[in-house]
């Protein structure tokens, strides 16, 4: 029988995703280089964390009320740190350290309820590097300043580097669940994406000129959704199952944990700058807020075209090729307006799809008649 997600694991993912509307909020009120290196810091931190739980609730079910609590504490630990990243790098670092603590220490201690030895085994091994990375962060926090940039730069070059020095032997993934999961985030994340700008619009009248921008926000909301849910997963999962377990395992490391990352990064700026769109649509956004929006469409598709290659799940040619017009409308949004830049990103993306499916390697192609 093959595992499902619980109803925990969602409510866990809700509570995470909280994290993701508040990097919003960081990069609408600094749209700068500092406010982006800020962000990609934060994600990073926080995304490698987010698939230590992804990959212990795979191992390890939290059918008891111990292990439940456990991860209700976990999720605590995840709320404090979501609440603290507004002002992580102005005041609240020293929180979101020792919540991201908190978080770490959870999830090591819920890790060792594995059933299997080697699973077990293998945690007790990444728990220090877990442990040190943690530490750097809370004493990034504490400094401040130039040591914090610096601190909770090093920590994410080592967590996400730790794979490669420690390897992956032991840990075992379920296809079917770990897919699964990571398809729910992105679901999430995209859904709170579009409630963070539908919550910066509420003060608007709604006019022509809202619904408008609101039918083409949320139309390139859809096409995130198509590009990333029709198909992939079920592909994704089967791949994955196809595998065996090592070759498994870096498969999962590299598609759902380093090329989600810029996927998440495209929502958070892709949210960021609509959010400014939707009070004046029809005003120009400044080239920061156009590059954000551009750049956003752009990462989240080779975010995505990295995460089909490793998996080999199908081709990706036409999304590299949307990702470099993607960036070309940066002048549109910067010198025109809004609803203009987000039209053209929403028929680009459509036009995507479209050579994707009618392709030699779609399901319209000559490959498949």
């Amino acid at each position: 029988m093959e595992t499902r997600v619980s109803s925990l694991e969602l409510f866990f993912d809700l509570v995470f995703v909280f994290t993701i509307t508040e990097l919003t909020t960081v990069l609408y009120r600094e749209p700068t280089w500092r406010g982006g290196a800020q962000v990609v810091l934060m994600l990073g931190i926080i995304w490698w964390m987010y698939g230590g739980y992804a990959w212990m609730t795979n191992a390890v079910s939290a059918h008891t009320n111990a292990r439940r609590l456990l991860l209700l504490g976990g999720m605590g630990g995840f709320f404090v740190l979501a609440l603290s990243v507004p002002r992580a790098f102005h005041g609240s670092g020293l929180a979101f350290g020792g919540a991201y603590l908190a978080v770490v220490a959870v999830h090591s201690t819920l890790f060792t309820r594995a059933t299997s030895v080697s699973v077990a085994r293998a945690i007790l091994t990444l728990a220090p590097y877990n442990l040190v990375s943690a530490l750097v962060v809370l004493l990034g926090g504490a400094l401040g300043g130039t040591a914090q940039y610096a601190l909770w730069a090093a920590a994410v070059i080592f967590e996400w580097t730790t794979p490669l020095m420690r390897g992956l032997r032991g840990f075992a993934i379920g296809a079917s669940h770990f897919v699964e999961r990571h398809g729910l985030v992105v679901l999430i994340a995209i859904g709170e994406s579009v409630v963070a700008v539908g919550i910066g619009a509420m003060h608007l009248p709604v006019d022509g000129a809202l619904v408008a921008v609101a039918a083409l926000g949320l139309g390139l909301s859809a096409a995130l959704w198509w590009l990333y849910f029709v198909g992939d997963p079920e592909e994704a999962e089967r791949s994955l199952e196809s595998m065996d377990g090592l070759r498994r395992a870096y498969a999962a490391l590299a598609g759902f944990g380093y090329w989600h990352i810029p996927i998440l990064l495209g929502i958070v700026a892709i949210a960021s700058a609509e959010r400014v769109a939707f009070a004046d649509p029809f005003a120009a956004l400044g080239w920061a807020r156009a590059s954000l929006l551009a750049g956003g469409v752009a990462a989240y598709l080779v975010g995505d075209v990295f995460f089909r290659r490793t998996l080999a799940i199908g081709p990706s040619r036409a999304r590299a090729t949307a990702a470099l017009l993607a960036v070309a409308t940066i002048p549109l949004g910067a010198r025109l307006d809004a609803t203009a830049q987000i039209g053209v990103l929403l028929a680009i993306l459509a036009l995507s799809s479209a050579a994707e499916r009618h392709g030699p390697g779609g399901p319209g192609g000559l490959q498949n008649r």
